[in-house]
């Protein structure tokens, strides 16, 4: 893995998710897209697994920085991260269907545990805490295959259309 343009992506990702993401944001729930679970599922799915391991605890330690209960995420987000990066190593997760899938489950997940362990640390959450996962997850289903493509290039992957045979 190119470390500095992880970096780099991480960083820049984390800022547009604290601040950016309001603008596409939907229906009086505020529901935007988890852009740093997209990241999650991206690199667990092209990387191997001990580079997907550290992308994700990576991803779920700046969901942190820009969340309200330090520790959820990076729990969250490292524990399904490395789950999916074995998974992948097992199950190819190449056609945007199934990769919208794999985020949207992950996106519950990661959600739900993400709750309960702000519950467990006795943090105030939102009284629809479950419908906001649920539409957060279905949102960034629906925008990450998208994204995989343009990461891939700032990471540098070459993909399937242009390798040469």
């Amino acid at each position: 893995m190119r470390w500095l343009r992880f970096a780099v992506l991480i960083s820049l990702v984390t800022v547009l998710q604290a601040g950016l993401s309001d603008i596409i944001a939907v229906s009086r729930l505020n529901i935007k897209p988890d852009l740093l679970l997209i990241l999650v599922v991206f690199f667990a799915i092209h990387y191997n697994q001990p580079e997907a391991i550290i992308a994700a605890f990576a991803a779920g330690f700046a969901a942190d920085i820009i969340g309200s209960a330090m520790g959820t995420r990076i729990i969250s987000f490292g524990l399904f991260g490395t789950l999916l990066a074995y998974l992948s190593s097992v199950i190819s997760i190449k056609k945007m269907p199934y990769q919208s899938l794999v985020i949207f489950i992950c996106g519950l997940l990661t959600g739900v545990t993400g709750h309960l362990l702000t519950l467990i640390k006795g943090q105030p959450t939102a009284t629809n805490a479950y419908a906001i996962i649920f539409w957060t997850s279905a949102y960034s289903s629906l925008l990450g295959p998208f994204l995989f493509l343009p990461t891939a290039w700032w990471m540098r992957i070459k993909t399937h259309r242009y390798e040469r045979h």
